[in-house]
């Protein structure tokens, strides 16, 4: 019957030429291959994130007077809802930090080289989309945490030069964090983010597949001095099956962490309370909090969170147009990149670790 099924498909809309460019596309095969396969993880929990989030989206209510009793709703009346939202709560975690580990598996295979430029843009632009999706939803529950993080989050926003104010209110749809910003994130999380996510992944994938997967420049040369070292496999289906096998064992991961330690609640928020003590935002930006936590006050005339931030801006801006900068006028690839990866990635675990110790 199935069978059956896919020949009347295929005699209408030839599937067969639908999937024949995959059945020749191939993927290089190395010691490094492994790495190829968090960029499908990366997508396979965005997916995730999406089909849980319509099902928690039939019962949330985005009101400073119902958020927080919806999500408490879901949880404790709606059949197996805080799985489904521990899911995921816990695959919004798990996909940045699978996006953070393929940054960095791009950069240290140097992925990003000529002519896949666009490919790293894009993929950078995701990853601040992704972050993005983290920092509107954390305030969907309107929990304690949650709304003193987000005043926090928008007021260093309030501190870059020129537009800062401006985008301030923009963000919080008026002076405060209030009823209006928790609407305002809400639209953000459930549309704005998700239609340019999902027209970024379109043309970053589109781009990945029309330049191929990239090879460690050793091995490139190595085949180039050598074809017979020259490794390929089949996409499909033989690097599609081990693909699918990475996604079997992300969702058994995610189960484990959703079932294990289910997403808490905590308190609803209070606008005229005082912040928690020690209030930190989530761990992906932890490492740009502790650095603005670090810089004085002042330095000589200028505010010392204006000067942070636009630090980080401008670190962001570089890292966003590092492939331009790989190769010198003779073609060679420049060395301090490397060593730039490695201080970046020393740094961002040194300084979270620091401040999730620090008070």
């Amino acid at each position: 019957m199935f069978a059956a099924l896919i020949r009347w498909l295929d005699e209408r809309l030839d599937l067969d030429g639908l999937i024949a460019p995959f059945r020749h596309k191939t993927v290089p095969t190395h010691r490094l291959s492994y790495w190829y396969f968090f960029g499908g993880i990366t997508l396979f929990l965005f997916i995730i994130q999406v089909l849980t989030g319509i099902l928690l989206l039939l019962y949330y209510r985005p009101g400073a007077n119902e958020a927080f009793e919806s999500v408490q709703y879901i949880m404790t009346r709606v059949q197996f809802g805080w799985l489904i939202r521990s899911i995921h709560s816990w695959s919004a975690n798990l996909m940045i930090f699978t996006a953070f580990v393929h940054m960095f598996s791009v950069l240290f295979l140097k992925a990003y080289r000529k002519p896949r430029e666009l490919t790293w843009v894009t993929g950078m632009i995701l990853l601040l989309l992704v972050m993005g999706f983290g920092f509107s939803g954390y305030l969907l529950p309107w929990n304690k945490l949650a709304f003193f993080a987000t005043t926090v989050g928008t007021q260093m926003a309030g501190q870059v030069p020129f537009i800062g104010q401006p985008l301030m209110i923009f963000l919080r749809g008026g002076p405060q964090v209030t009823g209006a910003t928790l609407t305002r994130f809400f639209g953000f999380h459930v549309a704005v983010l998700p239609l340019i996510a999902v027209v970024l992944i379109a043309i970053h994938l589109f781009l990945v597949q029309r330049q191929g997967m990239s090879v460690p420049p050793k091995t490139e040369a190595a085949w180039t001095a050598n074809p017979a070292l020259r490794r390929e496999m089949k996409f499909f289906p033989n690097f599609l099956l081990r693909e699918l096998m990475a996604w079997y064992v992300a969702i058994g991961a995610l189960g484990a962490l959703a079932a294990l330690f289910p997403w808490n609640l905590a308190v609803k928020a209070d606008p005229f309370a005082s912040a928690p003590a020690g209030i930190k935002p989530e761990w992906y930006f932890l490492f740009m909090y502790q650095t603005l936590k670090l810089i004085p006050s002042k330095v000589w005339i200028v505010d010392g969170e204006v000067l942070g931030i636009l630090g980080c801006g401008l670190a962001g801006l570089f890292w966003l147009l590092l492939p331009f900068f790989e190769s010198d006028k003779a073609g060679r690839t420049r060395a301090w990149i490397t060593g730039i990866s490695i201080f970046a990635l020393v740094y961002m675990i040194g300084m979270s670790v620091y401040g999730y110790i620090a008070k």
